[in-house]
């Protein structure tokens, strides 16, 4: 056993989105690219909440 880990997870280059359920946590989702990010929105949007988070770049968030 050792000690668990104290840095955050990296996350990778891509467009992120943010689906979660009514009463529970939320899941981040990455696409490669902004269309397909779009339509993956769409299709969650029907039975989840879903929220744009952006692109990630070099681990930071890219304002748009």
């Amino acid at each position: 056993m050792g000690r668990p880990p104290t840095r955050p997870a990296r996350l990778k280059n891509g467009f992120y989105i943010e689906v979660k359920t009514q009463g529970s946590s939320a899941i981040l989702i990455r696409r490669d690219t902004r269309e397909q990010m779009m339509i993956a929105a769409e299709d969650y949007a029907r039975t989840k909440v879903v929220t744009i988070k952006g692109e990630m770049l070099n681990d930071k968030w890219i304002a748009e």
